[in-house]
């Protein structure tokens, strides 16, 4: 049986969603509060979270930003605001996905159960990749640079595994858009070229050898230049 966290302030719809869920043997939590959910969280670890954008006490994309840094729990947004910038800074937040409502329940269920396959796929996948100087452990989610570990941000180590799993290949915008977030990109969306221009800081790669543009292709990571 998985657990859900449900973050839900509608207690009619909390009570429907955790009905139908329970039905099909999920264990689901329910917290009204967007400013206990976090300690919620860690009194009792979920396998999934839903989590509403619009609570008391604490915004939904600061619930998720808070509980990215604790966990890699897989987060699903379930929310009324159906501005597409809410969904963008939800995945940049670290959201898994974003879901708008009214959502059928046996869609909600669907998405919960991908999740989870997502989930138990990555950590039966677990590698070690090497570069030099460089090191990605996928089971830990950490890196080590130079001997030293790297504190890097949900997105910028996602953005470095996408890189470096592809090493030697060219990955545009838009291929890395959709292996990190699910979205195509738009033409005008920055968030890969800035997140970039972090790395490359913090990987004293101010000469683009370590991680290099292609003109007109997108970005590719060398293999040979992490020593």
């Amino acid at each position: 049986m998985f657990r859900v966290m449900l973050v839900e302030d509608d207690a009619r719809l909390a009570e429907l969603v955790a009905e139908y869920l329970n039905a099909y043997e999920f264990s689901v939590d329910v917290v009204t509060r967007g400013d206990t959910a976090v300690e919620a969280f860690k009194a009792n670890p979920a396998d999934v979270v839903v989590l509403d954008l619009m609570l008391p006490g604490l915004d939904g994309m600061v619930v998720c930003r808070h509980l990215r840094e604790i966990s890699e729990v897989p987060i699903l947004i379930l929310t009324a605001r159906e501005d597409s910038y809410d969904e963008v800074s939800g995945l940049e937040q670290g959201a898994d996905d974003f879901v708008n409502k009214p959502v059928q329940p046996r869609v909600l269920l669907a998405r919960l159960r991908a999740l989870l396959r997502r989930a138990q796929n990555k950590a039966v996948d677990g590698q070690e990749l090497t570069f030099g100087a460089l090191t990605i452990t996928t089971s830990e989610r950490s890196v080590s640079w130079r001997g030293q570990p790297c504190v890097l941000s949900n997105t910028e180590y996602k953005l470095l595994l996408v890189l470096a799993e592809s090493a030697g290949h060219v990955l545009s915008r838009d291929a890395l858009l959709k292996k990190m977030r699910g979205i195509e990109f738009d033409g005008l969306d920055r968030s890969i070229d800035n997140c970039i221009s972090k790395l490359r800081r913090k990987f004293d790669d101010l000469e683009s050898e370590k991680i290099k543009t292609v003109w007109g292709e997108g970005y590719l990571f060398s293999p040979s230049a992490w020593h």
